[in-house]
């Protein structure tokens, strides 16, 4: 029997009391502070207040916490104190200290290793070499890129005497001079040693040349110093052979990378024969970095004059100027002023090289060597004349018939020359003026056929130069000569350069309109989507929608003819991510007239679904963080054809990551829609998108919440008074989601949307519509899973149905009861329903669920209910405490009360007795709470219930048999 109550009498208050401070906040004293004692910084106090005293010139003020861990480190963490105390001595940290330490105990020379003295001890150096000013990209940043690009498939073949295998070669040696026999050693061999390797695959010949450089280190280490000159002697005359032209470029990559360890090896051999007696010891100590010639022996120059010596006895042109090169450092043994001389001589040497190939990659080497050891550019300089007055032999009749005969085009014998050029350009443009750069640029274009120059040019010079020029470039690029070099990948390059630094905003246009009037002029689909996959970027970054529709209509009709499309499906690919993701306005860019018919050229599905994911994901990053709505019927109806993209690709074999990232795509769109206060077409909309969304679980949970938050605006607008039409449409909201949640697989997503859409229904008073959801939502329980996997771990599913009934009584409170179905209809469909789901022997979430049915059952039989909603009438006021409506409560109290001790019977008999003392104890407090405890069979009750609670008190807590002891009392 239930006991009618006043609801504030239940509530309990705390006492109010104003508080000037937060609760949590840390609370600090100020301590006055005289000679002697701790000090410290001063942080304010925590009321703000702080004590001072402007009389006592020697007393200190220190804020000190009340946390005993900050007390005892003077008001900071331990952390903090140990780096304080860390600091104060040699390092900050162990390994720093120990650095520290052996820094004062190494001598100078140590410290200064021979690697670099960049960055060493803290101090700043000052460059020394053109490499150290770190204004142009290391030839480590280039090597890969050139090993990966120039390579081959045809068969190679390598001559030397330091491996095994191959084919021998009997060396003509016939003098018997003594002298000449000594000169000419270094070319010459042992009889029977020379061997020819043929049909080497590329792969063979790069590990054959590791294998010299492995030779190499191995002969030096052994202290055979001819050997190891002999091989690189030997790898140096390989670059003299380009019977497989194609693959130069990388051959010399392979070649100039064993001639640089040779001449570190022989500088550092210098090096450690050059100790000096250091002014005022008497101890031989190491060169230090920036040593002078002066501080040299003799015998250390005498060392380094016989090897520049053997090396001037080389009879071969090539080998000399290769292997002094690699040494060239070594000049500073022997004079001051040296490498100056020495490269401006190896310059003029190299003009003897007849193929242009190979003297361009010699002097890309010898600069290479010269920009690491000298500020000095003039020969840079020297070598771009040089290579300027000989330009023209590329393109003679020689070099023509030697192409044809290795079979590769002009194109491709001209970009063999582009990682040399790039470098020594590179070097030409440091630290030089527009001015200097203008002619270079003028000598060049007067060149015939300056295709190639100019682009090395654009590859090597400033970007901003590049660019404040862009109009002047566009010019020359569309009228020059392109013999060797396409003028499609110019423009690319062009386009490339332009993308990251645009030219300046007067030239913007110009530049675009008749780059693209040439570019559309090339008469090679190739080469002009090769160009627009580049100018994309820039025409989207610097222009407004009127310039990209132009340049869209012209890829489209470049792309119209034949299907061609279908060749070209990425660089459209990357077209379209570049518009979009560069787009200031991408709304915009959606309702453009070319857009939408742009990408129906994508007709293979796995493109398609990337492109349109593509487009999705960046107009989610382009407005994620701003308040931007979408409605505009155009740019609606475009998202609205790429969802449907996005969902039709979704299937039973679709990764379950997969699902959630293109849900997550969708529902962002689907929330970015809002035609304001037009709720009709709002939820026109939400239609059409069901209709096109029905694969995806998570589209249609947002669509559902959506159409109830619809409802709920109508409401708020019409401040809960429904019209005529508002009440057809806020019911036209509740029969959508009646009828969209059905489609979704997950029954626990389907309970709360039913749960949620009844909440809102019962809100605009649509009591059938809210009725039929609680209906639904409560004949699913028996459907739920008892075990789900989350996040790759398998979890019960009781809890969620403990919260979901909760959440569904609190509501049921105010819901009325349908006069055709009979008192609390749906409370008992609970009731009936409940048990059917699969609960654990031992759980005790069904007995916690009874425990809330009699809550409920509580508030349903009081005269007012704690809460209500605007014009629905609870049963409260529908029956008014008629007896019958009580009658029937009570009966359903005592129908669970009857559960309940049956589970309290079941968890004696398998021997629970904390759950079942834990279960009386809970059932105790709600007869204490809600129950009339004078009926006698009442009272009876509760008192049996708390001696079977006390029967086992060793295994509940004193301090919860005190307060409901005294709840009881």
């Amino acid at each position: 029997v239930c006991v009618q109550r006043q609801q504030d009498e239940c509530r309990r208050y705390l006492d109010q009391f104003k508080v000037l401070d937060h609760p949590l906040k840390q609370s600090t004293i100020t301590v006055l502070e005289s000679r002697g004692t701790r000090s410290g910084k001063v942080p304010a106090a925590a009321n703000g207040i702080s004590l001072s005293s402007s009389n006592s010139a020697a007393m200190s003020t220190a804020a000190l916490s009340l946390d005993p861990l900050s007390i005892a480190f003077d008001g900071s963490d331990p952390l903090s104190q140990f780096a304080k105390h860390q600091a104060t001595s040699l390092g900050k940290d162990p390994l720093s200290r120990m650095a520290a330490e052996m820094e004062s105990a190494l001598p100078l020379v140590i410290k200064s290793s021979p690697v670099s003295l960049r960055g060493s001890l803290g101090k700043s150096k000052e460059p020394t070499n053109l490499l150290e000013l770190d204004l142009i990209e290391p030839w480590a940043a280039r090597r890969g890129a050139i090993l990966n690009k120039y390579t081959t498939s045809e068969k190679l073949s390598i001559v030397t005497s330091f491996l095994t295998g191959g084919e021998t070669i009997k060396p003509q040696t016939t003098m018997s001079e003594k002298v000449k026999y000594r000169l000419e050693q270094l070319d010459d061999f042992d009889d029977g040693s020379v061997r020819q390797m043929l049909d080497l695959s590329q792969q063979e010949y790069v590990v054959k040349i590791e294998q010299l450089n492995h030779e190499l280190v191995q002969a030096w280490n052994q202290d055979q110093r001819v050997k190891a000159l002999k091989i690189a002697i030997q790898c140096s005359k390989l670059l003299s052979d380009t019977s497989v032209i194609q693959f130069y470029p990388s051959k010399f990559v392979l070649i100039t990378d064993i001639l640089d360890i040779f001449g570190r090896l022989v500088y550092d051999r210098l090096r450690t024969k050059a100790d000096y007696m250091h002014p005022g010891t008497r101890e031989m100590t190491s060169l230090p970095e920036n040593f002078t010639p002066d501080m040299v022996p003799e015998s250390a120059k005498e060392t380094c004059q016989n090897w520049f010596y053997k090396i001037a006895s080389i009879r071969e042109l090539l080998p000399r100027l290769y292997v002094e090169i690699a040494i060239l450092r070594c000049y500073s043994f022997l004079a001051k002023d040296e490498f100056g001389l020495a490269l401006r001589r190896l310059t003029k040497m190299i003009r003897g090289i007849g193929d242009p190939l190979v003297a361009i990659y010699a002097r890309c080497y010898l600069c290479r060597v010269g920009m690491s050891l000298t500020l000095d550019r003039t020969y840079i300089s020297e070598n771009l004349d040089d290579i300027l007055m000989v330009y023209h032999t590329i393109f003679n009749g020689g070099i023509r018939s030697e192409i044809a005969r290795h079979r590769i085009t002009l194109n491709g014998y001209a970009s063999l020359y582009l990682p040399a050029l790039d470098w020594i350009l590179q070097g030409v443009a440091i630290l030089t003026t527009d001015n200097q750069l203008d002619d270079i640029l003028q000598r060049c274009k007067d060149k015939k056929n300056p295709a190639l120059l100019l682009q090395s040019m654009m590859q090597s010079f400033r970007s901003d130069f590049i660019a404040s020029r862009a109009t002047h470039f566009v010019q020359i690029l569309s009228t020059i000569s392109v013999e060797g070099i396409s003028r499609g990948q110019l423009f690319r390059l062009l386009g490339s350069i332009l993308s990251h630094t645009p030219p300046p905003t007067e030239q913007r246009l110009s530049v675009l309109s008749n780059a693209m009037k040439t570019i559309s002029s090339l008469g090679n689909v190739e080469e002009f989507m090769q160009c627009a996959e580049m100018w994309a970027q820039y025409t989207s970054q610097h222009f407004g929608l009127k310039e990209v529709d132009t340049f869209l209509g012209c890829v489209l009709q470049q792309m119209g003819p034949n299907r061609i499309y279908e060749q070209y499906y990425h660089e459209l690919q990357v077209i379209v991510d570049k518009i979009v993701s560069n787009a200031q306005d991408v709304h915009g860019i959606l309702a453009l007239d070319n857009f939408l018919p742009l990408l129906d050229l994508f007709q293979k599905e796995s493109i398609k679904l990337e492109v349109c994911k593509n487009i999705l994901t960046s107009y989610r990053n382009a407005t994620a963080c701003d308040n931007a709505i979408i409605n505009d019927p155009v740019v609606t109806n475009a998202l609205m054809y790429i969802s449907r993209v996005l969902n039709d690709s979704v299937s039973a074999l679709t990764g379950e990551d997969e699902r959630r990232q293109i849900s997550g795509l969708i529902c962002h769109f689907i929330r970015k829609v809002d035609f304001g206060r037009d709720f009709e077409q709002q939820l026109a909309f939400y239609v059409e998108a069901r209709s096109v969304l029905s694969n995806l679980d998570s589209a249609l949970s947002t669509l559902i919440h959506s159409v109830n938050r619809l409802a709920t605006s109508t409401r708020r607008i019409v401040k809960g008074q429904h019209t005529q039409k508002t009440a057809a449409f806020v019911k036209a909201c509740a029969a959508y989601c009646f009828i969209t949640i059905p489609s979704i697989i997950d029954v626990r997503t389907r309970m709360e949307l039913y749960l949620q859409s009844g909440q809102v229904a019962l809100l605009n008073i649509c009591l059938q519509h809210a009725d039929s959801c609680f209906e639904a939502a409560i004949n699913l329980i028996p459907e739920v899973p008892r075990m789900v996997e989350n996040d790759g771990k398998v979890q019960s599913t009781e809890g969620f149905i403990k919260t979901f009934v909760v959440n569904l009584l609190s509501t049921l409170v105010i819901v009325p009861d349908n006069p055709t179905q009979g008192v609390l209809y749906l409370l008992r469909l609970l009731l009936e329903v409940v048990p059917k789901y699969p609960f654990e022997s031992t759980s005790d979430i069904l007995s916690s669920i009874y425990l809330h049915v009699l809550d409920f059952l509580s508030v349903a039989a009081q005269e007012v209910y704690p809460y209500h909603i605007v014009n629905v009438i609870s049963n409260d006021e529908l029956y008014g405490s008629d007896p019958k409506f009580i009658t029937e409560v009570n009966e359903l109290c005592c129908t669970v009360c009857d559960k309940l001790l049956q589970h309290l019977k079941l968890l004696l008999e398998s021997n629970a007795l904390r759950a079942q003392s834990q279960l009386a104890l809970d059932l105790l407090l709600k007869i204490i709470t809600g129950a009339d405890l004078s009926v006698d069979k009442m009272f009876t009750l509760t008192v049996n219930l708390w001696n079977l609670a006390v029967k086992n008190r060793n295994v509940i807590e004193s301090k919860q048999l005190v307060r409901n002891k005294t709840n009881f009392l």
